[in-house]
């Protein structure tokens, strides 16, 4: 009995490797009612359009052209491999957006003649910021919050205390017309980083015609280089709740149509939204920007509501336009620094903000430090006051002394940063935004290069390339343009 029963056994596991081993042979063809059909689905489709839907194994795609529909989790464990040169388009209907949770790994490394490109799923000449959702990554790196729900309405917690841990891989990737508003004021951004660890590796970055913010960390402690924030419709580079990391060769460029009610900026940088001192700081460095504000670059431009209307690209989704602010807005105790760059074209240049806590303070402590700035064609160097727009004293953020000029005025020319009047004086290849392939290179005689000493801070030693140029560019050449090949300043009319 007992050798029957193990003879049955035996042909029973068999019959099931014959099944397993047919299967294996036909990989491209999985189990219709499976994970990876609903992922891969025709080879055309990422996600079942529902706001719910995780992977949660190891996939990788075909380099293709994918529609990504619904809000695809990348769970816990699981990664998603996506190829130099592949186009996902996100879709309208299903509020697309693609997030990676905890413990999950994105793996997008394009190359600069093979970008990888996330965008709107709308035909060419009809897409508009806010089309879809946008682009996700949470891990468990610190914040001063704890546990955090990331901003814009998915479901997703980060935050740990693993500052090296790794998310995963984004390299030459864009992100274009983003940002759809799943409720008043709960946008995603075109990038949200949300506690993103320095093992994770991100550089060569555009974001374009993002409905909020085009890249917002919510602390972490993940460090960049190259990114590129195309008129957006709120802040270029938005910074929180004790992020940390070390940025290099940014530029930040807005469309004079385009700027979002809360105030648009270059920098926004918080270190929580109460202004406590509460630990980690945001205490995030920055070097190399170059900020292309709407002056100069329209000769009618008004920073008036009347001006700002969104042009072409208003999607009339439900988000308010406004009027622009600061280069650099730094408040609420934040102690971000920035050395070496060039912002140009603002209402205000600096704004250091006393209205939670007290970010002057660490300024004139050494704690945030701003070296080696040349600010032109602002409107005003400062202001001490937000949405005030005027250039008087103020120590708490609210009463002005109307016979002194700004803390953020005066600070800005103690700190070895210079002030220009005119924008030509910077002597830029190009210094707006509206032509085709637009380069913002130093050209020659420009006192923005040839420099010694930018890197002597101890805030600089480690984590950047030590160069003698202030900016974004060394020059205006081809070879100096990090740039060519994967950006795109005209998505609207491009073939996907």
């Amino acid at each position: 009995m007992k050798t029957f029963r193990l003879f049955g056994m035996m042909l029973i596991a068999c019959f099931a490797l014959f099944i397993t081993s047919c299967s294996s042979d036909d990989n491209d063809e999985p189990d219709p009612s499976s994970d990876e059909q609903i992922l891969f689905g025709d080879g055309t489709q990422i996600g079942n359009g529902d706001q719910e839907f995780e992977i949660k194994e190891t996939h990788t795609l075909k380099k293709g052209t994918y529609t990504l529909k619904g809000w695809v989790y990348i769970a816990n464990g699981a990664s998603l491999t996506i190829p130099a040169g592949t186009i996902i388009k996100g879709d309208k209907d299903t509020k697309a957006a693609l997030i990676v949770e905890p413990g999950g790994q994105l793996f997008a490394e394009g190359t600069a003649t093979e970008p990888i490109v996330l965008t709107s799923a709308q035909a060419k000449g009809s897409r508009k910021p806010g089309d879809w959702g946008g682009l996700i990554i949470c891990g468990r790196a610190t914040n001063n919050k704890g546990s955090m729900i990331i901003e814009g309405g998915p479901r997703t917690t980060h935050g740990g205390t693993d500052d090296n841990d790794n998310s995963g891989v984004l390299s030459y990737v864009r992100v274009e017309f983003a940002g759809y508003p799943f409720q008043t004021d709960q946008e995603i951004n075109g990038i949200t980083f949300g506690s993103v660890g320095k093992g994770t590796k991100v550089d060569h970055l555009q974001v374009s015609y993002s409905n909020d913010d085009s890249f917002e960390w919510f602390g972490g402690a993940v460090n960049c280089k190259y990114l590129v924030a195309y008129h957006g419709w709120d802040d270029d580079f938005d910074t929180d709740n004790g992020f940390s990391g070390k940025m290099q060769f940014l530029l930040g460029v807005r469309n004079p149509k385009i700027a979002d009610t809360s105030l648009s900026n270059g920098f926004e940088s918080d270190n929580n939204s109460d202004g406590t001192t509460a630990s980690p700081l945001t205490s995030c460095v920055f070097s190399n920007v170059t900020f292309v504000g709407p002056i100069g670059q329209a000769s009618d431009f008004a920073n008036t509501s009347e001006y700002i209307t969104g042009g072409n690209y208003n999607p009339q989704n439900g988000s308010k336009t406004g009027t622009f602010q600061a280069a650099m807005q730094i408040r609420r105790n934040s102690n971000l620094s920035c050395f070496n760059s060039i912002a140009m074209g603002y209402p205000v240049g600096l704004l250091l903000d006393n209205q939670k806590g007290d970010t002057q303070g660490a300024a004139t402590k050494g704690n945030l430090k701003l070296k080696n700035l040349y600010f032109a064609g602002m409107t005003i160097l400062g202001s001490d006051v937000n949405k005030s727009w005027k250039d008087f004293y103020s120590t708490d953020g609210a009463t002005m002394d109307e016979s002194k000029e700004s803390f953020s005025h005066t600070f800005f020319l103690a700190q070895e940063n210079q002030y220009m009047e005119n924008i030509a004086d910077l002597k830029l290849n190009q210094p707006n935004s509206m032509i085709a392939n637009p380069n913002w290179g130093p050209t020659a005689g420009s006192p923005l290069t040839g420099k010694t000493g930018l890197f002597d801070d101890t805030m600089l030693s480690s984590g950047f390339d030590k160069v003698d140029y202030i900016g974004a560019f060394k020059s205006d050449a081809d070879a100096d343009n990090w740039m060519k090949g994967w950006t795109n300043f005209d998505p609207q009319n491009t073939d996907y």
